[in-house]
């Protein structure tokens, strides 16, 4: 068991009101992290998640609300998380869509959400990051991907999501060379279908599907002070998923 020391720090987990990013969110909290619970329709569940963090150990915990996608939502959700908790020192950008269609079934507007959502999303909030990252010269980034994108894979469905997933992978790559002298690590964790997915294939890798504890090992790996000289890389949460190239 992974349990890096986060007190002090303050970390903002994209798409933390339920899911996944709930779960990374808490396991930071429970690593003796402020978090906050970004959310964009879910205020409910964001205070709840906020509320459970505090219980598991966070000193402090808010909720702030946000479109990813566009700067002047992500300027204001970051400025309002540094009014109540301080700056971002840990950034898991999670949040994403899915277009689980067909191609060319998929209409324009549901492909540039998934895009935008998915890979701009991980780009505007990294880049309001790292300003106060680099001042203290201290920082962690970790990008939730998707395992297939290490691999270059294409398929019909869902297609959308594997475009931008895949450009998650070369936007951590190369963030960690840009920032490799700053204090700060970039790094990508990457599954393949998760507990709580909509749909199960029947593959399943070890006879079971990734657990929201395994994605946890993997991101607190990236944010343990032993792990400082390792960026760039990613981690597959797949069980040894080996799919057909198409």
């Amino acid at each position: 068991m992974i349990e890096p020391d986060l007190s002090g720090r303050t970390v903002l987990v994209t798409g933390s009101a339920k899911g996944v990013g709930r779960a990374l969110a808490l396991a930071t909290a429970e690593a003796g992290a402020s978090v906050a619970i970004h959310y964009h329709t879910s205020a409910d569940a964001a205070r709840e998640a906020a509320e459970e963090a505090r219980e598991r150990g966070a000193p402090e915990a808010t909720t702030v609300r946000g479109n990813v996608t566009e700067p002047d939502a992500v300027d204001a959700m970051f400025d309002a998380v540094e009014k109540d908790i301080g700056p971002v020192d840990v950034l898991v950008n999670n949040v994403g869509a899915f277009a689980p269609d067909h191609w060319e079934e998929i209409d324009f507007e549901t492909w540039n959400t998934v895009i935008q959502t998915n890979f701009n999303g991980t780009y505007l909030c990294s880049k309001r990051a790292l300003p106060a990252m680099r001042e203290q010269g201290w920082g962690r980034i970790v990008n939730v991907g998707y395992a297939g994108s290490e691999k270059a894979l294409v398929y019909p469905k869902n297609f959308p999501y594997f475009v931008a997933k895949t450009g998650v992978l070369m936007f951590t790559r190369m963030l960690a060379k840009d920032t490799q002298d700053d204090g700060i690590t970039v790094n990508a964790v990457s599954p393949y279908v998760v507990e709580n997915s909509d749909e199960f294939p029947e593959d399943a890798p070890r006879g079971r599907w990734a657990k929201f504890d395994d994605l946890e090992q993997a991101m607190l790996f990236f944010l343990d002070e032993g792990s400082e000289y390792i960026s760039g890389e990613n981690i597959e949460v797949d069980g040894g998923w080996l799919p057909e190239r198409l």
